[in-house]
């Protein structure tokens, strides 16, 4: 496989593939190995998913290149979450294994000062996957990701 090539049935590869037709919270930035989403079902303003732009499924799949830029990219999110969200903190973290998102992904959860002690560290998972009436508008993502583009350049 070449680092273009995506998978059909891989829903990152699959978003990637229509990159110019995303809206704003599915392309807040991106370089040649890596792209930037708000992430989706998530009752957190900011949360973000970085995802390398091939079809990958683990960290040691990466090439030198993609790991190059990895560190850079989680330096420049952490910076631009502190300056548009306030965060005291960001969290990252890569799990890969929810069915259907086997992509390798890392999460970059804004930690807010006021964010209550049960929901801190691992916690903070139980606002994703939050039920509709709870997850952050798609508005509200757009917002924030025109935002966060913004301070990343």
């Amino acid at each position: 496989m070449t680092e273009n090539q995506h998978v059909q049935d891989c829903y990152s590869c699959g978003m990637d593939g229509a990159y110019d037709d995303l809206p704003p919270r599915e392309r807040i930035a991106a370089d040649r190995y890596w792209r930037v989403a708000h992430a989706m079902n998530t009752a957190l303003p900011g949360w973000l998913v970085l995802l390398p732009r091939r079809h990958v499924t683990t960290v040691g799949g990466l090439t030198d290149e993609e790991a190059a830029g990895l560190g850079l990219w989680q330096v420049r999110l952490s910076r631009a979450l502190a300056a548009v969200t306030g965060c005291a903190k960001t969290y990252v973290v890569q799990f890969a294994e929810a069915e259907g998102f086997g992509h390798v992904h890392f999460h970059l959860v804004p930690r807010t000062a006021d964010l209550p002690q049960q929901l801190r560290g691992p916690g903070v998972f139980a606002l994703l996957n939050s039920p509709p009436e709870q997850r952050v508008p798609t508005a509200r993502m757009d917002e924030l990701a025109v935002a966060l583009g913004a301070a990343l350049r």
